[in-house]
């Protein structure tokens, strides 16, 4: 799947961390979070980092980065959103 046909999935088509995106895509930060919440890996704690970051709690972000083993994110939101997509559609 290609960065353009994740942001034209629909839900059904998706699980795990890239539902988590897709539903921060759609503008539903809680149901997000909540599928985020569900996910016990690096990947899941690395979303669960962004949305924090998204919504502006930097001190629970950092949290959720060093659990994911990943440095805290300081640049814009859409380049990070876009970059997990990417890095989560490469492994498959």
């Amino acid at each position: 799947m290609t960065l353009d046909e994740f942001k034209a999935a629909r839900e059904q088509e998706l699980s795990g961390a890239l539902l988590a995106l897709w539903w921060g895509a759609q503008g539903n930060w809680d149901r997000a979070h909540e599928v985020a919440q569900e996910i016990e890996d690096p990947n899941g704690s690395w979303v669960h980092a962004y949305l924090h970051r998204k919504e502006g709690d930097s001190g629970n972000a950092a949290y959720w980065y060093r659990r994911a083993g990943r440095r805290t994110a300081q640049g814009d939101l859409d380049y990070e959103w876009s970059a997990i997509v990417e890095a989560l559609l490469a492994k498959g």
